[in-house]
C-alpha cells in the first residue's frame, strides 16, 4: 500500500493512510496534543545498540557467572530444552485454539504434553493426579492450601490453624495466611528439624494440616516425616509438601510414600527450567486420591480411541487458578528435560546436588561456623558468627564475593541462623567453580582478619559505591547512570 507524505498542520511531515485508518493530529483531541516536544534522546541506532550491550554486560547471568544462591536453585538451563520449546508447533500456538469448536484437534501436541507431565510428576511424586495451571511456587501453595480448605469444607471439619515449621519457606505462613487460616509455628530442635515434643502439643482437631519443606532451610531431611504424618492423620489433617528442594530427593525419596497428600513442584528449580528475574515460573500441584475433585479446572483426559481433550465437569472443583492451562513453555522445557534424563539421569540430579554442597561445607567448615553439623543435601548453611566479630557481617562477605565475579549466596535466611550463609552450588557446577567460590570464601575470612575496615567499601567492581541498604529501601532510586 503507497503510503503518501503530506505536510501536518503545523508543517511536519507525517505520514497518511489513503485508507484513512491513522488520524491526523488535526483528528485527536485538544486535551491528548503535547504542550511541548517529546524530550526523546537523539542517538543513532549504533549508540542504542551498545548503551544496553554495555548495560547486559553489567548483568550477573548463570551463562556468565557462579550462582550459588541458596534456596533458589540457579542451575544451568540447557539449550536443548530451551529449543524445544521454540518449535513452531508449540510456540505459535494460540492459548485460546482449545476452547474453540474443533480447536483441541488443532492442539493434540500440546494436550499430549499436558497429560503426559502430569503422568510423569505422579510418579516422580506419588500422587494420584496433577494440576499444571500455577505460575509459581507460592501460586501452587495458594492452589494446594486451598484443595486443603475445600477438602475440610466438603467434610464439615471445624478446622482453624495450620502448623508450620521455622525452617520452612517465607512463603509457606504467608499462605496459609491468605486462605484464612491462622498459623503456629514450630520451632526446630537441636538437629535442624521440626521439634516433635513441640509438635504433639500443638497438634489438635482444629489443625488443617502441616506445611512441609524437606530438605528444609536448613538444609536438612527430617528422618521422622512417616511419624509427622502418622500424627496429623490422626486429626484428619492433611501434609502438604513445599517441593521446592525436591532436586534433593528427585529420583529417591516420593513425598507420597512417607505420607504426603499434597505436593507443589517448582519446574523452574527442580527441572531445569528458567529462573530469576520476576520469571517465568510454574508450580504444578499433586494430590493423592482423596483430594483429585478438587482440582483446577479443565483437566487434560485421554480418551479411548487415544486422543486428548479438556473436562470441565468437576462439579467441587475450586475452580480456575490461571487463565488457560498454566506457562506451557516452561512446563514444555520440564518435560524435554525429564524425558532427556530418564530415571538414572534424574537419580544423578539428586545425587550430585547432594555432594555439591557437602563438599563446600565440608572445605568451609575450618573458617566458617556451621549452622547444624552434620551430612547436609542439597544446601548448606554456613554462619559468618566467627567473622562478625572483627565486624565483618554476612552482607559484607556477598559484597566481597561480588568483586570476584560470584553471585553471593543468601545471606541472612534461614532467620532462625544468625549472620547466615546459604549455600546451594546445585548439581550443574564443576568442581573447579566449586573450588575457586571456597577460595574466595577462605580469601574473605582471612580478609575479615586481617583490613576488616575494607569491607565498608566494597563492591568496588560495579558502576556505583556500595549504598547504605537502609537508605535504599526507603528512598528507591532506579537510575543510577544520570
Amino acid at each position: 500500500m503507497e503510503l503518501i507524505f503530506e505536510k501536518s498542520v503545523e508543517g511536519r511531515q507525517g505520514y497518511r493512510n489513503p485508507c484513512g485508518d491513522i488520524p491526523t493530529r488535526t483528528q485527536l483531541p485538544s486535551g491528548l496534543l503535547r504542550k511541548n516536544e517529546c524530550d526523546l534522546p537523539e542517538v543513532s541506532e549504533l549508540e542504542v545498540v551498545r548503551h544496553y550491550t554495555n548495560l547486559s554486560q553489567l548483568n550477573f547471568s548463570l551463562d556468565t557467572h557462579f550462582y550459588p544462591l541458596g534456596s533458589c536453585t540457579m542451575k544451568y538451563n540447557p539449550k536443548f530444552t530451551e529449543s524445544v520449546a521454540q518449535i513452531p508447533g508449540f510456540s505459535e500456538l494460540h492459548p485460546l485454539l482449545p476452547q474453540l469448536r474443533n480447536g483441541e484437534k488443532f492442539t493434540q501436541g500440546a494436550l499430549e504434553v499436558l497429560y503426559n507431565m502430569d503422568c510423569l510428576l505422579c510418579e516422580i511424586t506419588g500422587m494420584d493426579a496433577f494440576t499444571m495451571q500455577p505460575l509459581a511456587g507460592a501460586h501452587g501453595e495458594l492452589t494446594g492450601v486451598m484443595m486443603m480448605a475445600a477438602y475440610h469444607n466438603a467434610k464439615g471439619n471445624k478446622k482453624k490453624y495450620i502448623l508450620v515449621p521455622d525452617s520452612a519457606h517465607g512463603t509457606n505462613p504467608a499462605t496459609a495466611a491468605t486462605v484464612g487460616y491462622e498459623i503456629i509455628s514450630i520451632p526446630s530442635d537441636a538437629h535442624g528439624v521440626m521439634d516433635m515434643g513441640i509438635l504433639k502439643q500443638k497438634l489438635s482437631h482444629e489443625v488443617a494440616g502441616v506445611m512441609l519443606t524437606s530438605p528444609n532451610t536448613h538444609g536438612v531431611f527430617n528422618p521422622q516425616i512417616d511419624q509427622v504424618a502418622e500424627l496429623v492423620h490422626a486429626v484428619d489433617g492433611l501434609m502438604y509438601y513445599d517441593g521446592a528442594n525436591l532436586n534433593a530427593v528427585l529420583a529417591r525419596c516420593r513425598p507420597g510414600d512417607v505420607g504426603f497428600d499434597i505436593v507443589h513442584i517448582n519446574l523452574h528449580k527442580t527441572f531445569g527450567t528458567p529462573h530469576g528475574g520476576g520469571g517465568p515460573g510454574s508450580g504444578p500441584v499433586g494430590v493423592k486420591e482423596s483430594l483429585t475433585r478438587f482440582l483446577p479446572i479443565s483437566r487434560v483426559e485421554k480418551k479411548a480411541d487415544d486422543t486428548y481433550s479438556l473436562n470441565y465437569d468437576y462439579p467441587d472443583s475450586i475452580g480456575y487458578i490461571a487463565s488457560l492451562y498454566g506457562n506451557f513453555s516452561i512446563i514444555l522445557r520440564a518435560y524435554a528435560y525429564i524425558l532427556m534424563l530418564g530415571k538414572e539421569g534424574l537419580m544423578a540430579v539428586s545425587d550430585h546436588a547432594v555432594l555439591n554442597a557437602n563438599y563446600i561445607q565440608k572445605r568451609l567448615k575450618p573458617y566458617y561456623k556451621v549452622a547444624y553439623d552434620r551430612i547436609c543435601m542439597h544446601e548448606c548453611v554456613l554462619s559468618a558468627e566467627n567473622q562478625a566479630s572483627q565486624g565483618v557481617h554476612a552482607v559484607d562477605i556477598a559484597k566481597f564475593l561480588i568483586d570476584k565475579g560470584i553471585h553471593p549466596p543468601t545471606v541472612y535466611f534461614p532467620l532462625t541462623v544468625k549472620e547466615s550463609i546459604m549455600i546451594e552450588p546445585t548439581e550443574t557446577e564443576s568442581k573447579r567453580t566449586m573450588d575457586l567460590f571456597i577460595q574466595a570464601m577462605i580469601e574473605a575470612d582471612a580478609l575479615s582478619k586481617k583490613d576488616p575496615d575494607r569491607f565498608k567499601v566494597l563492591p568496588q567492581t560495579t558502576p556505583v559505591t556500595r549504598p547504605d541498604e537502609v537508605r535504599a529501601a526507603r528512598e528507591l532510586k532506579t537510575n543510577y547512570f544520570q
